[in-house]
């Protein structure tokens, strides 16, 4: 039926309520036309050119961000998403392996679109009454995985960076603003940040030449340290995946009455594989532990966690607003979601990681860290054979680090930019003991062995770039 002229269009539809699902099919149809076209166009893991023609290349589609009359659903749909997904480092693609930065489930994704249809709200019971019911589950459950004590909690977050500002604001309440982080070199960067922002004293850096954390230096420390101290540990190094010894540390702070906060961004997840979760094993001692999903979880970002042995330590975030927890709807039996987080509004971050738990269980999650760290065992050991690179060291968990040979670490920094800007590969950089090495960080669990040995290829100094199988997308992921 027309509308009489002069008539207002419509509000465009809602994502929620009872058309929600017929008005996001079509327009969803539209979306995964716009991924795959994307991908095609991209044709490998980065686009190519680098910042300056992507950037030439977005402004070119998109024309005016802001146009007088809109173009309709489905054309902005189809320009942005493909736009986007042309211009993407996909890390679903077996040479995309710089970062932690994980190709995400499909079942993860899917359920993270009912997430953003519905849009509970994790401040307050009534935007989000069965999303709070949900992460109040799936909070103590993971916690009790990894505690094993009767009421063990966590708080999600977006990932490793807020949850271990969390443990040293939770530390700073217990103990007072004195207390000294002592952590070593291979710490993530957001522990001594965290420690500046909560005004602490400077953070205290421990060299760690081999890597890790030495407990005999962490002892000396501790000697010569007053008053209060947090000692922060790490399972599974940015730079390299490696682990601190995490029982040895564990001992010693409990010797001189310190607390330990373990960041377990990375490693975390290893606890759930039979095969793996000795290199943890000391987790469950921690007053506090970090973890991400969006690691070795296989979430979209964000999903990270903060883990404690016991819920009373999260009582310093408690905090009243009337509008979202008023003392009476509190007593009255409504939950208190406020001190759940120093965010107020919050995604329900919790239902794609409750969905994919649910759809791969204890062992389904388990198989895929089992898959992506036989991987890089694998590169490494394809690495190791061949004469032209020089292996850093076996994995820990699912990062090599590995060199050309010769190359000095000018020319692999240009190796490195040299292949983000022809889109061939994305591979990290870090340092080690005095020297630049490549970082490939495998976190996709379908590569096969003829995706690492098109790397190999791609990278090695006798053969052309440009002739190695890396166009060849179908087979070089036949396994």
């Amino acid at each position: 039926m027309t509308s009489p002229p002069g008539t207002p269009p419509p509000p465009p539809p809602l994502a929620g309520g009872p058309g929600g699902a017929d008005a996001l099919r079509p327009l969803l149809d539209t979306v995964l036309d716009a991924l795959r076209t994307g991908a095609e166009e991209r044709g490998g893991p980065l686009p190519a050119g680098g910042p300056a023609a992507v950037t030439a290349r977005v402004r070119a589609a998109l024309g005016d961000v802001l146009p007088a009359h809109g173009t309709g659903d489905h054309e902005a749909l189809r320009t942005l998403v493909h736009t986007l997904t042309a211009g993407a480092a996909d890390p679903a693609d077996p040479l995309c392996d710089a970062h932690l930065h994980c190709p995400p489930l499909a079942v993860a994704a899917a359920a993270d679109l009912a997430a953003s249809a519905l849009n509970p709200s994790l401040d307050s019971w009534d935007q989000a009454p069965a999303a709070s019911a949900v992460e109040a589950l799936l909070t103590r459950t993971l916690a009790a995985e990894f505690y094993g004590t009767p009421h063990a909690d966590a708080l999600v977050t977006t990932g490793g960076t807020e949850a271990n500002q969390l443990a040293l604001l939770l530390a700073r309440e217990r103990h007072g603003p004195r207390l000294t982080v002592l952590h070593g070199t291979n710490a993530h960067h957001s522990v001594p940040r965290s420690a500046w922002l909560l005004g602490l004293p400077p953070a205290i850096a421990l060299p760690t030449p081999t890597g890790t954390l030495d407990p005999d230096r962490v002892a000396e420390a501790l000697h010569r340290t007053t008053g209060p101290v947090l000692v922060a540990a790490t399972a599974g190094t940015t730079d390299a995946g490696l682990i601190d010894p995490l029982g040895p540390l564990a001992d010693l702070c409990h010797q001189h009455g310190a607390d330990l906060h373990i960041d377990a961004a990375y490693g975390g997840l290893l606890a759930l594989s039979p095969r793996h979760r000795a290199k943890v094993e000391g987790l469950s001692r921690a007053h506090s532990l970090t973890l991400d999903l969006h690691k070795l979880g296989w979430q979209p970002v964000a999903a990270g966690l903060l883990a404690v042995p016991d819920t009373a330590l999260l009582a310093p975030l408690a905090h009243q607003a009337d509008y979202l927890n008023a003392t009476d709807d509190t007593e009255a039996g409504l939950p208190d979601l406020l001190g759940r987080s120093l965010r107020t509004t919050r995604r329900p971050d919790a239902l794609k990681i409750a969905t994919t738990l649910r759809s791969l269980g204890r062992d389904g999650l388990a198989h895929l860290i089992d898959l992506t760290c036989a991987a890089a065992h694998r590169l490494a050991e394809l690495l190791d054979a061949h004469p032209g690179f020089e292996l850093h060291a076996h994995p820990t968990i699912s990062t090599v680090l590995f060199r050309p040979t010769p190359t000095d670490d000018d020319q692999l920094a240009a190796l490195r930019r040299t292949l983000l800007l022809d889109g061939s590969a994305v591979l990290g950089r870090a340092t080690a003991d005095g020297r630049l090495w490549l970082k490939a960080t495998l976190l996709n669990p379908h590569t096969t062995q003829r995706d690492l040995q098109a790397l190999v290829t791609l990278l090695a100094p006798t053969t052309s770039r440009k002739a190695a199988p890396t166009d060849d997308r179908a087979a070089r992921s036949t396994p």
